[in-house]
């Protein structure tokens, strides 16, 4: 194939797709590239369909390789990257959801798509990219695909909507939007907001629209260029003389009486018909001529295509409920006793019981990316078991769309939470869905404010979720927007719009579409009756949990901080670990230091926070001329004796200071380990400390004594500070147990 190249300028950078000199066997590739970032995407597509397919069979990941960064991976012993982080993860999904739905229906054709970053410019998110390239390579490939799409990225800094941003300006803005689209139109959407108006973020996307058009139309005009052979779809066979047969027998009194308050309710009426198909194509189902899956599969269209008729038409959803009515919602509170943060919160069906535990700063996760090692001290797991739709699968660990509803759920609340510098916990929130029949992502969102609520997390403001459908006849463009959709409204809908947020504002966004794009002004519409459906939700919310609880739970560890001087932060971790070790061991503590000299002390109690913390002051603290201490004799010289005033500081005692007459030995006065009360009467430049036992004996109270400043205080400090605890007042401290 003949090298080609083409460039184009995308909000400021270089945006380049090229065939060389990288190539490769795939059936399609590209390498495209935007500013020094570069993204070999290739997908391969066969040109016959996968025998027994039920579903198309398109797999997309997406590579996040080190050295496209110029880093080595952290861990010391495993460097062959292996399993996809959780971000590449998120990244694959990106990818995959404008795409798919852009395949003929009934398509069996397998497709893989494999995108590798080879070069990260560390400036900007190579997400968008990899989106675009994969589109070419499709196109490329001549694969079956109603392409191109483009992506783009969307911040809001500053007043001021930026395409395209960098990583600053997506930390320093308020919005975090990705937008990919076809030349007519939007087709997904992914959004962190920091609590931003509708207003605005239909401005971002007319923009981002028309950057996408731009990009689209730079692909067509690349891949112009190539003689491309195209690959047919191959479709999944339909059987159209069973579908008539079957639904010769399928009155529409029969579909209509399809309905139910409950899952169960909806399916046992299923059941009930497909035993009544199977009971007339028996002969034919014990022949093997059909079977009883495909029979069910034609009940299963007939319901849906009526479910759909019925709300365009009527209005009518399969519960009863008017298309913007939510289900009815149901929360308790704290409900397990040792948790630090405990609630569930239901919606119709569907169920979300979500946890709340609390750590130090030290309980950060720390993952370490392509692009920078990122500390999390906020994150949400989302775990949806097969028992929750009643099925029966073996547990294989997160699923890629667990990772997905986690991180969406997670978004949803950042904005929200209190400042590092008012709370220093970790914040780690479970949501098990024990339920489900749709909206369990949201579900979650609600839990999590819940929860943390009842933790006593100090959040902002209150936020929730839901979940917008939509049904729409492609022919005659009417539509219907259904508020907090189920199941099959779901499976058989045209979207899934989730929004999430709090009276401020939007705080997180999703949405997926199965129709080729949907208009600006239906997505107002959307967003507006959104916005209806979470003000009724948050309300419900706040009727059980009002405000934030005023205090954690006693269960919860505690957290205590203090500034220390920085150039003592190598006292307090001592030799190779040693003294931080001894004292998190000994007062069953965590210890936190950062390079200001801030100390976080993580304990599972006050008695052994305050004993921790007193030892740290006794390590960091710097005497002053004139105090006075109990200390500890641990070294004898000619000259004099040498005093541990406290753990790690010892002062010499001159022998002309330690009594008022002549000693003309230091051993005929004192002995090592002996108890000696000292007054501090110099610290010179290199800071060594002179001592005094004279200066306190009868008659000579304020002699030698050049450099003091004031008052007198009296210290008393036990050998090696075990941890004991210190108290009394500012004029005297006493250790435990002397």
């Amino acid at each position: 194939m003949e090298s080609k190249e083409m460039k184009m300028d995308l909000a400021g950078r270089e945006f380049k797709v090229t065939n060389s000199p990288i190539s490769t066997y795939a059936t399609g590739y590209a390498i495209v590239s935007l500013g020094d970032t570069v993204i070999m995407a290739n997908a391969s597509v066969s040109e016959k369909g996968k025998e027994g397919a039920s579903f198309f069979p398109m797999v997309v990941d997406y590579q996040e390789n080190f050295y496209a960064a110029g880093k080595i991976k952290g861990s010391k012993f495993i460097k062959r990257e292996g399993r996809p982080s959780e971000n590449a993860i998120l990244v694959s999904r990106l990818i995959d959801r404008p795409v798919r739905p852009l395949f003929p229906k009934g398509i069996t054709n397998e497709v893989q798509i494999i995108v590798s970053a080879l070069s990260a410019d560390l400036e900007v998110d190579p997400a968008t990219t990899a989106m675009n390239a994969v589109s070419i390579a499709l196109l490329m490939g001549g694969a079956p695909f109603e392409g191109p799409i483009g992506a783009v990225r969307m911040g809001y800094v500053d007043g001021k909507i930026v395409v395209n941003p960098t990583y600053q300006q997506v930390a320093d803005g308020k919005l975090d939007l990705v937008v990919a689209g076809t030349m007519d139109a939007i087709t997904m959407v992914e959004a962190a907001c920091k609590e931003i108006s509708e207003d605005i973020l239909l401005e971002a996307l007319d923009i981002a629209h028309q950057e996408i058009k731009k990009i689209c139309q730079f692909q067509l005009d690349y891949v112009a260029q190539f003689e491309i052979k195209k690959i047919e779809a191959v479709l999944a066979p339909v059987n159209e003389e069973l579908i008539a047969e079957v639904s010769s027998h399928v009155t529409k009194e029969m579909l209509d009486g399809i309905s139910g308050q409950t899952k169960m309710e909806v399916k046992a009426k299923i059941h009930d018909i497909e035993e009544i198909l199977f009971e007339k194509f028996a002969d034919r189902i014990e022949e093997g001529e059909v079977s009883k899956g495909d029979i069910a599969e034609i009940l299963n269209g007939l319901m849906e295509k009526n479910m759909r008729k019925n709300i365009l038409e009527s209005e009518i959803r399969l519960d009863g409920r008017k298309i913007d009515e939510i289900r009815p919602v149901s929360i308790f509170r704290d409900v397990l006793p040792r948790v630090h943060g405990s609630a569930i919160f239901q919606r119709g069906e569907t169920m979300a019981l979500t946890i709340t535990t609390l750590g130090g700063p030290g309980d950060a996760q720390v993952i370490d990316t392509m692009e920078a090692d990122i500390n999390k001290r906020y994150f949400h797991h989302y775990n949806f078991p097969p028992f929750a739709t009643g099925e029966i699968k073996p547990l294989r660990g997160a699923s890629r769309r667990e990772i997905g509803h986690g991180d969406l759920a997670e978004r949803a609340l950042v904005p929200v939470l209190p400042d590092e510098s008012e709370f220093g916990y970790t914040m780690w929130l479970v949501s098990e869905i024990t339920r489900c029949n749709g909206s369990s992502s949201m579900a979650s969102v609600c839990g999590s404010t819940l929860s943390l609520m009842c933790a006593g997390v100090p959040i902002k403001r209150p936020v929730s979720g839901i979940a917008m459908g939509l049904v729409m006849d492609k022919e005659t463009g009417k539509y219907k927007i259904l508020s907090d959709i189920q199941g099959m409204e779901d499976f058989a809908g045209d979207m899934d719009f989730k929004v999430t947020g709090s009276s401020e504002g939007i705080t997180a966004l999703q949405m997926d579409i199965k129709v080729k794009g949907l208009a600006l002004s239906l997505m107002r519409e959307a967003l507006d009756q959104a916005k209806r459906g979470r003000d009724f939700i948050l309300e419900k919310m706040l009727e059980v949990v009002p405000s934030v609880s005023p205090q954690l739970s006693k269960f919860a560890p505690m957290i205590m901080s203090m500034k220390i001087d920085p150039d003592m932060i190598g006292l307090v971790i001592g030799k190779g670990g040693e003294t931080i070790q001894k004292i998190t061991k000994e007062c069953e503590v965590e210890i936190d230091i950062k390079d200001d000299g801030t100390v976080t002390i993580t304990a599972p109690d006050q008695e052994k926070g305050a004993k921790a913390k007193s030892w740290v002051e006794r390590i960091t603290y710097t005497p002053e001329v004139g105090e006075v201490f109990d200390g500890e004799v641990v070294r004898l010289m000619d000259f004099g004796a040498f005093v541990q005033i406290m753990p790690g500081k010892d002062g010499l005692v001159h022998i002309s200071e330690m009594k008022n007459e002549r000693v003309n030995k230091v051993e005929d006065v004192v002995k090592i380990g002996d108890k000696v009360k000292v007054k501090i009467i110099k610290i010179d430049d290199q800071g060594r400390i002179n001592l005094s036992m004279k200066a306190l004996l009868a008659g000579n109270a304020g002699a030698a004594a050049p450099q003091s400043s004031g008052s007198t205080e009296h210290k008393e400090y036990a050998k090696g500070g075990e941890g004991e605890i210190v108290e009394g007042t500012s004029s005297v401290r006493k250790v435990n147990g002397e």
